[in-house]
Parts: structure tokens; sequence; C-alpha cells
């Protein structure tokens, strides 16, 4: 036997393109707006980049009420599994929070778990939070310990 053995070390690991730096710095601009100006400022740069997880989270984060920031949540979620699985995820794996390309998904699908549970939807929650620790076994991190 003259072939190597290959060995894995795990599950592989995803890590999504980063965001254009234009709407990367419109997006933290928007977000130490003062509070009654951030939700109008996040909808025009969702507008110009609605394929982008980080700006729906943002969305979520600023809702009026429970259902919007549901429904931010959940488009934010659905864009970043469009976006992994263009960074070459099968639907396995990590994506994990210590890369700052990821966390836009990884708050949206938190936000999801957080308004599933404030609206009663207690299947979607579990889904959720199983879902998070699926991708990323440290969740949470220390920075959203308090909201798990």
């Amino acid at each position: 036997m003259s072939d190597p053995v290959g060995f894995t070390t795990g599950p592989p690991e995803t890590v999504m393109e980063p965001a254009p730096a234009e709407a990367q710095r419109a997006l933290d601009e928007a977000v130490a707006a003062p509070e009654g100006e951030r939700r109008a400022l996040l909808a025009r740069i969702a507008g110009r980049h609605p394929a982008w997880p980080a700006v729906w989270a943002a969305l979520g984060a600023v809702g009026r009420d429970d259902v919007e920031a549901y429904a931010y949540f959940r488009v934010g979620y659905h864009r970043g599994l469009d976006a992994l699985r263009k960074a070459g995820w099968r639907g396995s794996g990590y994506v994990r929070w210590r890369e700052p390309t990821n966390r836009g998904f990884l708050l949206a699908l938190h936000g999801l778990e957080r308004r599933a549970a404030a609206i009663g939807e207690r299947d979607e929650e579990e889904r959720c939070r199983q879902f998070l620790r699926q991708l990323d076994p440290t969740w949470p991190p220390a920075e959203l310990a308090g909201e798990a």
C-alpha cells in the first residue's frame, strides 16, 4: 500500500463571501445612526443589496414589532442559505461565528429563533436553535450569550 490514506479532521467549514466594501460602510453608518433614522437607512441598503443577509438581520433588529422583525429575519435566513450554497455549502458542515462574513446569516437565524419564540412558533424556534448549534457547536458567542 503505497497510496497515502486521507484523513479528515471533521465536517467541512464554509465561509461566506464578504459584502462589497461600500455596502459594509453603509451598514455600519446606518447601525450607528440615530434610532429614528436606522430603519429607513437599512431599508435603502436592503433595496440595493437584497441578497446580503446581514442587512436583513439588521432590519430585524429594528423591526417595529415581533411579526415585522420575524419577517426580516426570515428573509435574512433564506438569503443567507443562498449565499452559503454559493460559497460551497452543501447542507452540512460548520458555519462559524468566528468568521465575520458568516455573522449576518447567523444573526438572522438567531433573530428568527427569538422572534419565533415571541410569536409562539415553538417548532420553528426549536429548529433554529438546533440548526445554530449544528452550524457552530460553540454557539452562542459570548456577545450574544445573554440572548440565547
